[in-house]
């Protein structure tokens, strides 16, 4: 049983051993989440080249080797040689570096949830890498039932939130407010652009006025 957290990997320097489509999908997520990636790997995709040539992840177009890992806050491994793959396990954790392996969860110190995004609200399944399969599958679900209205739910209760913490209200009188946009209607009223009628929601649930 695996300890789920949401890893703050802005500004940190994080490594990805594999040049293909899966290197290219760890790559994107590492650099959605702000960090400074370096890739290694003898051939790469097209699209990890544009990325160096953008400046946006260095890049090393030769085999990993060991040392490679030197001053890396964690490493994905997504190379299809498995020798590859358990040696820079090894060298992550001989120096105490976060490593997964892709599809090879005895290798791994952290698996990676099928995540759904929406703005900042983040929707995570796992299987403790058991099977991958049925979490991408309940992830499709989750994209299907939870639109982008809860991204600006999200931006909307954060906002309510501050506001009524600036008031002194108690803890739990804040939540039940925020609770209580949110069961009102609030997802359904936001996918309709319905202002008004969330104004007046928030204004029944919070006593705030919402411009």
């Amino acid at each position: 049983m695996s300890y789920l957290v949401n890893l703050k990997v802005d500004g940190r320097p994080a490594l990805v051993v594999g040049g293909g489509r899966v290197a290219v999908r760890k790559v994107r997520k590492l650099l959605e989440g702000g960090a400074r990636v370096t890739v290694v790997a003898p051939a790469v995709e097209p699209e990890l080249r544009l990325l160096a040539s953008q400046g946006r992840i260095a890049l090393k177009e030769r085999p990993y080797a060991p040392g490679d890992l030197a001053g890396a806050f964690l490493v994905l491994a997504c190379t299809s040689d498995e020798a590859v793959n358990a040696a820079v396990s090894a060298e992550a954790r001989d120096l105490g570096i976060l490593v997964n392996v892709a599809d090879r969860p005895a290798l791994c110190t952290f698996t990676l949830p099928a995540v759904v995004r929406r703005g900042n609200l983040t929707l995570a399944v796992a299987t403790d890498g058991r099977c991958p399969a049925l979490s991408r599958a309940l992830r499709e679900e989750l994209e299907a039932t939870y639109g982008e209205e809860y991204g600006a739910l999200t931006e909307l209760l954060g906002r309510l939130r501050e506001r009524l913490m600036a008031e002194g209200r108690p803890y739990e009188a804040i939540q039940k407010a925020l609770e209580a946009v949110f069961r009102g209607g609030a997802p359904r009223l936001l996918a309709a652009g319905d202002r008004e009628g969330l104004r007046r929601l928030v204004r029944e649930a919070t006593g705030l006025e919402e411009p």
